[in-house]
């Protein structure tokens, strides 16, 4: 084929390379202090419970089992499992409510084909968590802000902007806790007022949850979802889809995740994972479950305990070493923490300097604006960085932002 360009449907001009996926391959360079990749610390990544889970299923009478075809609705036990960590959560639900996927990017990816057709309007933050807009961009949307503490549009406004463009307004998204790329969490009040807003245009609101788990500081907020629960008097009866993960607790590579949503949301997405892989991997699921109700508690603790003591570390880091003109987030959980930089600084020209003066990686901002804006701004992970990493990088960092700056003065 002497050119597959011109043979590719149009919606492939919307697929973009992640530049966090990207980011990643310096990981494996030694002299490299990283900041980029939101991944979970392999070290802490519960081993000996999955060897042991394994194991077990393998040496058993479920073996063929778990090696064996399976119903697309996912593994019972889990799913039972996944009924009462919801319920804990404050949302009373059913094995029915609930939907096994290939790590909750399968989910996002879903319900943009289930919601979008090409020119419909998703309501999306910004920042937001860039493998949404990389999912939802196949089916061809146009994006509208969602701002969560408010000074949204009116139902009316957004309704005729979405016209305008040729569709209409399909869906909201967001990432309520400890967001990806900011780490900020959005209160009660501003719950509320999204499941109003929600409600007046009649679209489905989607709650990714992967950074649930991750509190260390502050009162738990009720999920967006147990808010909705509670006004309708129902799981069958809400709009908010709620995309739960294992990746960011237990283990990101067996590709666990789920969505928690009404009764005909989930028979909809069935067919959808019927049609594609037809389910997920049977033998995780088993294993997943093991570990689960034996683990899960225990080991998340043990995640906060660490990852609360690397957010300190860093945030204590930029407190020093920041030039003044810079701001940042400080997050009550999560992995991410969100830095401004001082004015007309430049988030991607300050990271191909960083990698090669510094040694030092992260992820512009940019990537994480549908509309192309937040130029001077930069997510960090804490969740790789030890006393070292976020005291000697930032340190670097820092510098060659003061630098910088002074250049641009």
């Amino acid at each position: 084929m002497s050119n597959w360009e011109d043979k590719f449907a149009a919606r492939a001009e919307r697929m973009r390379a992640s530049e966090i996926r990207e980011l990643l391959k310096l990981l494996d360079q030694p002299d490299i202090i990283s900041f980029a990749g939101g991944i979970p610390d392999p070290t802490l990544f519960p081993n000996r419970a999955f060897s042991e889970a394994y194991e077990d299923l393998l040496s058993g009478d479920a073996a063929g089992a778990a090696l064996q075809y399976s119903v697309s609705e996912g593994y019972l036990p889990l799913r039972e499992w996944l009924v009462d960590h919801m319920a804990a959560l404050g949302v009373p639900c059913s094995p029915e409510n609930i939907l096994i996927v290939s790590g909750s990017q399968q989910a996002l990816d879903y319900l943009g084909k289930l919601f979008l057709s090409p020119g419909d309007t998703a309501l999306v933050a910004r920042p937001t968590y860039l493998g949404a807009l990389q999912a939802f961009n196949a089916y061809e949307p146009r994006y509208d802000r969602l701002a969560p503490e408010g000074d949204n549009m009116t139902p009316h406004a957004y309704r005729e902007a979405a016209r305008d463009a040729g569709g209409r307004v399909a869906l909201a998204y967001l990432t309520p806790e400890f967001s990806n790329p900011t780490g900020e969490t959005i209160d009660r009040a501003a719950r509320e007022r999204l499941l109003d807003l929600t409600a007046d245009l009649d679209i489905p609101l989607i709650e990714d949850a992967a950074y649930q788990a991750l509190r260390y500081d502050g009162q738990p907020v009720p999920p967006i979802l147990a808010l909705d629960v509670e006004r309708s008097r129902g799981i069958d009866n809400t709009r908010t889809i709620y995309c739960g993960t294992f990746s960011k607790t237990l283990s990101p590579g067996l590709r666990v995740g789920w969505v928690c949503a009404a009764a005909p949301v989930i028979r909809k997405l069935v067919l959808m994972k019927q049609a594609s892989d037809l389910h997920s991997p049977t033998i995780n699921q088993v294993v997943m479950h093991k570990v689960a109700i034996r683990h899960y508690d225990a080991h998340t603790a043990r995640l906060r305990d660490t990852y609360r003591r690397r957010r300190d570390l860093l945030l204590d880091a930029l407190a020093q070493h920041m030039p003044q003109g810079t701001s940042w987030t400080k997050p009550e959980g999560g992995m991410f923490i969100w830095v401004t930089l001082p004015e007309g600084m430049d988030g991607a020209s300050l990271l191909a300097r960083a990698i090669e003066t510094e040694k030092v990686a992260f992820v512009p901002g940019k990537a994480f604006h549908a509309d192309g804006s937040g130029a001077n701004t930069i997510r960090l992970s804490f969740s790789l960085a030890d006393e070292h990493a976020a005291a000697e990088g930032i340190a670097r960092l820092g510098r060659l932002i003061s630098r910088m700056a002074a250049e641009i003065a």
